[in-house]
């Protein structure tokens, strides 16, 4: 009566290896950081267990539909319509964050734009020491887009280029993202003098109502027609704060940036997480892909505050260099470590608006980036 009946067919436990042992203990790491460390636990707590879940053998979380419809597992049917297939996810996400940002800072002060331009520095470099190293350009590219510091374009733009590394880039953008408070001090205290730290911007004029709704649409428009491959997560981000802006739909603006976004980062961390499996992490693959995006988002960090520093040998009117390294698109953590940087030195300083503007041009510096390479590679 038995006879073909595997024990080992159905009970994970035999199946369990070292490999899948160390992922899940990764995977601990990452909620222990988020629950203890409050490290941001809305990406590193669902992570965390999307990789205990994709590593547990047998459990069939990740089984894909393509492979056979009816064994297809949850997060397989996430996985692959929401970013292999589809890649839906990453510009919903920006919907949402579109709806959060406020690009008044940006609007007052311009010129505040170059910060988040120069910050996108660390891309390139990536870009070509992934190159150096003899990596494919479409994981070379994939790997660059993680120094902007931006989770949903890294994902975005690898689900395109190269999946077969999604899990690895997406990993590494978002725990780069939570490390921000510890990779970045360092950085600004080598690369300024206290007295620069100590710098007061003056008060920005007040942004009209007119501005804020012309700009999404500007931009949008302009964007698009120079890049149109960034249109998904440009049209998105645009749509959001048009939604934010305009005034008239608050029902919409308060549900895309609060249940929409939340349900959708839960969706997509999970399937990053639930992708970090031990036959996709282990091999020397994942040292460049860690290595170079933490050279990408060093660089792209220090890129920001030499050119704040270029510009007030330029120009009478001085800024604070550590706005420079808000240039990333980590929304708004970098802008709060600029800040808390500055009050370290004055606690009078209050340096967070204007560390906002170039906070928020890293988010459309990146997506640009992304959409430049998406269409250089044809895709």
């Amino acid at each position: 009566m038995l006879e073909g009946f595997s024990l080992s067919g159905t009970v994970g436990l035999l199946q369990l290896s070292y490999g899948n042992i160390l992922m899940m203990a990764i995977g601990l790491l990452f909620i222990y950081l988020g629950i203890k460390r409050r490290m941001e636990p809305y990406e590193l707590l669902p992570i965390g267990i999307g990789i205990i879940l994709g590593n547990l053998p047998l459990a069939r979380f990740m089984n894909l539909p393509s492979d056979q419809i009816q064994a297809a597992g949850l997060l397989g049917v996430l996985y692959y319509y929401g970013l292999y297939f589809w890649n839906i996810l990453p510009p919903l996400i920006f919907l949402g964050l579109g709806a959060m940002l406020d690009f008044g800072p940006l609007l007052a002060r311009p010129k505040l734009i170059i910060f988040g331009a120069a910050a996108q520095v660390g891309i390139f470099i990536a870009l070509f020491g992934a190159l150096g190293l003899g990596l494919p350009i479409e994981h070379a590219a994939s790997i660059a887009i993680i120094g902007g510091a931006d989770g949903p374009t890294t994902i975005y733009t690898t689900a395109l280029l190269a999946p077969e590394v999604l899990a690895l880039t997406g990993v590494a953008a978002y725990s780069y993202m939570a490390l921000v408070a510890l990779i970045q001090p360092p950085i600004m205290r080598v690369l300024t003098t206290k007295e620069e730290r100590k710098i007061v911007m003056k008060e920005t004029r007040e942004v009209s109502r007119l501005e804020r709704i012309l700009f999404p649409l500007v931009m949008l428009i302009l964007i698009v027609l120079l890049v149109p491959l960034a249109a998904p997560l440009i049209g998105m981000l645009m749509l959001g704060n048009l939604l934010r802006e305009s005034g008239v739909v608050p029902r919409l603006s308060y549900a895309v940036q609060n249940e929409l976004l939340n349900l959708v980062t839960l969706f997509l961390m999970l399937c990053i997480g639930a992708s970090f499996s031990a036959e996709a992490v282990l091999h020397v693959e994942t040292l460049y892909i860690f290595a170079l995006g933490l050279l990408a988002f060093a660089c792209g960090s220090g890129g920001g505050i030499l050119l704040a520093k270029l510009h007030n040998l330029v120009f009478k009117d001085k800024v604070n260099p550590l706005i420079g390294s808000a240039g990333v698109s980590a929304v708004p953590m970098a802008a709060r470590v600029s800040h808390a940087m500055a009050q370290k030195e004055d606690p009078e300083n209050f340096l967070l608006p204007h560390a906002l503007g170039p906070n928020v041009a890293g988010v459309i510096g990146s997506a640009v980036v992304a959409g430049v390479f998406l269409g250089g590679l044809a895709v």
